[in-house]
């Protein structure tokens, strides 16, 4: 899951402890989020920063909740075409896991993973939320571990 370190970072979820993963306004990354399960394990991503890259782990603690921000017209993600009874966006709560001990650079999973293994080393990919498949989630702790 990825996002700017200055709009929310790794810092603020560690501030807060748990935050709602809202403001998703793309069909396909909103699908992803709806995939998650209670208890799924995210990494943190910081985006468009120098340099980007995975930064802490996050938890999942509450899936299928409604994105109040939608409903909003004084939020950044306020949908006009979004009503009460029919919303378009969710969200989901998470929990701060745990900070790595230092970032593991988009460089540096660009020279480790192939776009099929991970995809948000695709270049020009724009979503802030990716799966990741469970061996290449393994190899990415190992190495942070390093």
């Amino acid at each position: 899951m990825k996002s700017e370190p200055d709009v929310y970072g790794i810092d603020h979820l560690e501030a807060e402890t748990t935050t709602l993963w809202d403001g998703i306004r793309n069909y396909q990354a909103r699908n992803f989020m709806r995939a998650m399960q209670i208890g799924d394990q995210a990494f943190f991503y910081h985006s468009n920063t120098k340099p980007p890259g995975i930064v802490g782990l996050m938890e999942v603690i509450e899936t299928g909740l409604i994105d109040p921000s939608q409903f909003d017209p004084g939020s950044k993600y306020f949908d006009p075409a979004a009503r009460r009874e029919a919303p378009r966006w969710d969200c989901a709560r998470l929990r701060f896991g745990r900070r790595f001990p230092q970032l593991l650079s988009l460089d540096t999973l660009r020279q480790s993973f192939t776009a099929d293994q991970l995809p948000v080393v695709r270049k020009g990919n724009r979503l802030s939320i990716l799966p990741v498949p469970e061996p290449t989630a393994h190899r990415l702790l190992e190495l942070l571990a390093a």
